[in-house]
Order: C-alpha cells, then sequence, then structure tokens
C-alpha cells in the first residue's frame, strides 16, 4: 500500500519532527508511503520563536526537493501538524511540479494574517483536513465556509472532541464507546481512501 508515494512531513510550531506526537504520526503514515520528516530553521537551532513565513517556506521547498531526490519517481505528499500544514499550503501554490496531494492535521484557520485563508482559495491541489471540534485554531463554520469558496477538491474528516492535536478527552471517548487507537484507526482510513483517490 502506498509503494510509490512520497510523503513529505512537517512539523508544528510547538514541537519538532522528534517529538512523541510527530513520531508517531510519523509511523502510522508509513503505512501510506516512504515517510520524509523534516524541521524548520529555528527548530534545529533550538528556538521557541518560528521564522518568518518566507524562511518558513524555503526550508519547506528545500526540504521537499531533497526527499524528492531520494525518492525519485513517487508521487508527493504533503503533509503537515498546524503550522506546517499551512506552509505546506504555501508550497504546493509555489511549486511548478505540484504536489499529488496535501493533508493537514489540525490547519491553523484562526490567526494574524488573511493568508491563512487566502492561500487555501489559492491551492489547486486536492486537501484533507483533519480537525477537532474543540480547535480554538480552527472553527468548523468557519472552515465550512472557507471551503466552499475553495477550487482545490478537498475533504474533511472530523474528530469528535478533538483538540488542536486531536486528542479527545477520555470521558468523552469512554461515553461514545471509543479509545485514542480507534480514532486514529479512523483517522488512517479516511487517509488512506483520500490518498487512493487522487494520489
Amino acid at each position: 500500500m502506498g509503494g510509490e508515494r512520497l510523503i513529505v512531513l512537517a512539523p508544528g510550531a510547538g514541537a519538532p519532527s522528534s517529538s512523541p506526537w510527530m513520531k508517531r504520526l510519523a509511523a502510522r503514515l508509513a503505512a501510506f508511503g516512504a515517510v520524509e520528516p523534516f524541521d524548520y530553521p529555528y527548530q534545529l537551532a533550538r528556538k521557541k520563536a518560528p521564522d518568518r513565513r518566507e524562511v518558513l517556506v524555503k526550508a519547506h521547498l528545500e526540504a521537499v526537493e531533497k526527499a524528492r531526490a531520494l525518492h525519485p519517481g513517487r508521487r508527493t505528499v504533503l503533509a503537515g501538524k498546524s503550522m506546517g500544514s499551512r506552509m505546506g499550503c504555501h508550497v504546493a501554490v509555489a511549486l511548478d511540479d505540484k504536489p499529488a496531494a496535501l493533508i493537514c492535521f489540525g490547519y491553523p484557520l484562526a490567526g494574524r494574517g488573511p493568508e491563512r485563508t487566502s492561500v487555501l482559495l489559492e491551492l489547486s491541489t486536492p486537501i484533507l483536513f483533519v480537525q477537532g471540534t474543540r480547535d480554538p485554531l480552527c472553527p468548523l463554520d468557519d472552515l465550512a465556509k472557507v471551503r466552499e469558496r475553495m477550487r482545490a477538491p478537498n475533504d474533511l474528516f472530523v474528530v469528535e472532541d478533538g483538540d488542536h492535536s486531536l486528542h479527545a478527552r477520555k470521558r468523552e471517548l469512554t461515553a461514545r464507546g471509543q479509545t485514542e487507537a480507534s480514532v486514529e484507526a479512523g483517522i488512517d482510513r479516511a487517509i488512506g481512501a483520500f490518498l487512493e483517490r487522487w494520489a
């Protein structure tokens, strides 16, 4: 499954690719293709404040170029957590050789700057949003309005009671007869179905 895909995985602002959350995600995504995680310059320098957007996008583009050189001929999928997903959208717009698909885990729609919306409207690459209902950085009603205006094919998988890291509270999981593992399995099924269609 996914033997011909390359998944370039970008971290969020608060935790690098070596964090437990990102390592677990990378391991799950390995079911769908060759996964190449990377970190942004400020993370490599062990700084807390993210670089300017231009620096982040340049580093992301370089990571894609390096990953493609390691895995020539594979269909490229850009996946990212929060800030990394947003930068992936900018990269997808900038690249002449477009990725086959985008996967955004907790896209940060709310925040400073209109580009968080405008970059989504510029996209032509199919995109999957994986969002939690308790994520303050992406109210689902706001995302629905943006999705209606997007020209790129776009899907949404909603994690009930999920926060910005897609974690649901234990009491809510218990009430629904679910576990963290079953929620992750549902996310992975949605990813698999999306990639089968587009990448």
